[in-house]
């Protein structure tokens, strides 16, 4: 028993060698503040939504030691996302995590009068003083909403304001809302097969000084699925990518736009494969170009 513990003590101080050892990844400025955060963050949806299950909610907590560790810093979650919040606070709270975490979350709910009462059940399921970011999820009563966060922010209860909408919805409406309001961050969806954001929401946010989160990289896995069945081409050595994962976020963020990305995932290896693709050489615009061409012919 004791030559097993000691393996496995070697094992993880080996695996915490190996994550202090990586370079930092990549960091992007916030244009309303300039302060700099990393260029990968991690979502919470489906993936911390596990419930009670314990071994599930240390998994979770695994996977934002390591995520914490590697140089990440964003974690987004909603009301919406079942028990996503309540395992991030615990997973937080366990690996003492929350002097490092840059904390995003929503509102989401249709009556604007009782958006503040939903805030604060989220913030003590996180268990942070505040957020860091509070966002409008798919814009549900944002007319409501928006003032009051924008109050919160005011009143030094929240350090930035933004929107969210996903899987291509409701652009029009996005841009009215960006070309009025006096936005921190924007959410959309944004990867090589859904571009429709590269017409006007993207050139719209360097103009306005808006930062950019890009939702569903893999569209929920399943276009990594899909590319898993051909192999990595050749030329995505020379931007240091391991896998389709990784080709994938180097394109996201490096549009000059973007943010940060916030893949998702239950696994520690592929929160460390995520934080590599803030790493090394970014792909210019022809690389971009040839990227994404490859990947719409497959």
């Amino acid at each position: 028993m004791r030559r097993r513990r000691l393996l496995q003590l070697m094992a993880t101080t080996a695996l915490a060698d190996e994550a202090v050892a990586q370079p930092a990844p990549a960091q992007r400025r916030i244009p309303s503040s300039a302060e700099s955060i990393p260029a990968i963050g991690l979502g919470s949806w489906i993936t911390f939504n596990v419930g009670g299950d314990a071994a599930s909610r240390t998994a979770c907590a695994e996977v934002m030691r390591a995520f914490l560790e590697g140089g990440g810093r964003l974690i987004d979650s909603s009301p919406m996302y079942g028990s996503s919040q309540a395992v991030i606070g615990e997973g937080l709270a366990r690996i003492g995590g929350l002097p490092r975490v840059f904390a995003a979350d929503k509102v989401w709910i249709g009556s604007g009068a009782r958006g503040p009462g939903q805030i604060e059940a989220s913030r003590r399921l996180w268990g942070v003083p505040r957020f860091d970011l509070l966002q409008v999820h798919n814009l549900l009563g944002w007319e409501d909403h928006l003032p009051a966060l924008l109050a919160m922010k005011a009143a030094g209860r929240l350090r930035y304001v933004g929107i969210t909408t996903s899987e291509g919805r409701r652009h029009a409406e996005m841009e009215r809302i960006m070309r009025t309001q006096p936005l921190d961050f924007v959410q959309l969806s944004y990867n090589p097969l859904d571009r429709e954001a590269e017409a006007r929401l993207l050139p719209l946010a360097q103009e306005r000084g808006i930062a950019v989160i890009a939702n569903r990289p893999f569209r929920e896995g399943a276009l990594l699925r899909a590319l898993a069945r051909h192999a990595l081409p050749a030329w995505a050595a020379e931007l240091q990518c391991d896998g389709w994962a990784q080709l994938v976020l180097k394109f996201i963020v490096s549009h000059p736009a973007l943010t940060c990305a916030i893949p998702a995932t239950g696994q520690v290896a592929h929160v460390r494969q995520n934080l590599a693709a803030a790493r090394g050489p970014m792909p210019d615009e022809a690389m971009r170009r040839r990227i994404a061409a490859h990947i719409a012919s497959l």
